[in-house]
């Protein structure tokens, strides 16, 4: 066994106890992810993040097990160190979504070793995680989104206009109209908003081309309350924040890409002054669009398309929404519920 060397990992420069050689082999796993897979940041973290906890925790495991020199490197790993590391998991109380996920990071980082001659075999080829539960995602009503987005309208006026009815823009709240009528009309991944450009939006066609998960390209319809909302950030407000050439469609205050953690900002306060409680993500938005999409008599592809799922039994869990919601509207309103 190789001793033990205190890694930086490329994920987020925190100190680790991983075999020695391993830290460079995190960091060619990490460009795999981003430029071989073409993953998205978070998606390239949340991978990163569990390769590094398997290998901490099989390191805790050889040194409980064979005293403070032994160590189990990345090469050594076997399908009861793979289990073992789940089950501890499970035994923190993670949920089953997570336990899932957590396996499909090993058996990619297991199959990335053995595609690359690190190892001979892929352990991680007979890893499983407990099923998970087919829980639906919160949504919020038509109603309640529609007053969310008419707030975020009158608070963008009201802030571009002055005491004495002089304009006054302020371009952080003109933005924010836009930012929240763009994800609600197209059903977009935050990812996939903060990676939009202005010549992503095609004013003539009101259709926006989005990149989606695996660098996969789609074409989505922009609704006329989004396009609206577009032509006033870009006359009224992105000029305010522009501090270079910037090609992204939506801007931080500081000029720069609007990142995702202020849209969750955005998003969540919006929903605040719109009366609604609770923590609302940009992920509601997508999950309510698409389930007032089905509501509204749109056929399961069409949605499909909208999102971008590359699987039609992803999407179809809207319609099992809808249900849910005619079916809790009948309990409430009909007099033989």
């Amino acid at each position: 066994m190789s001793p033990t060397s205190e890694a930086r990992t490329p994920k987020d420069g925190r100190e680790l106890l991983v075999a020695s050689g391993d830290e460079e082999l995190l960091v060619r796993y990490e460009r795999h992810l981003r430029y071989e897979r073409a993953r998205s940041d978070h998606t390239v973290r949340a991978y990163l993040s569990d390769a590094v906890s398997l290998l901490e925790f099989t390191c805790e495991q050889a040194k409980r097990d064979g005293g403070d020199d032994a160590v189990r490197s990345a090469r050594d790993l076997t399908i009861q160190d793979l289990r073992a590391w789940l089950a501890a998991r499970a035994d923190a109380g993670h949920s089953p979504t997570t336990l899932a996920r957590a396996a499909a990071a090993a058996r990619t980082f297991t199959a990335w070793m053995c595609d690359t001659g690190l190892t001979d075999l892929d352990p991680g080829r007979r890893l499983r995680a407990p099923k998970r539960g087919r829980a639906l995602p919160h949504v919020i009503s038509a109603d309640q989104a529609r007053s969310i987005l008419e707030e975020a309208e009158n608070a963008a006026h009201e802030a571009s206009v002055g005491s004495e009815g002089a304009l006054e823009v302020d371009p952080l709240r003109v933005r924010d109209a836009a930012v929240l009528e763009v994800l609600y009309s197209c059903g977009l991944r935050v990812s996939e908003l903060c990676a939009l450009n202005r010549r992503s939006v095609d004013r003539v066609n009101r259709t926006l081309r989005v990149i989606g998960k695996g660098n996969k390209e789609r074409v989505v319809p922009l609704g006329v309350p989004a396009l609206e909302a577009l032509d006033r950030w870009e006359q009224l407000g992105r000029p305010h924040l522009m501090r270079e050439d910037s090609q992204a469609l939506f801007l931080g205050a500081r000029g720069g890409r609007l990142n995702d953690r202020a849209v969750r900002t955005i998003v969540n306060r919006a929903a605040r002054e719109g009366g609604l409680e609770g923590h609302i993500s940009p992920h509601t938005w997508r999950h309510s669009a698409a389930t007032h999409l089905m509501e509204g008599g749109a056929d399961l592809r069409s949605v499909q398309d909208l999102l971008g799922h590359s699987s039609l039994q992803t999407t179809q869990i809207y319609t099992h929404v809808s249900a849910e919601r005619l079916k809790d509207a009948v309990r409430h309103a009909h007099p033989r519920a």
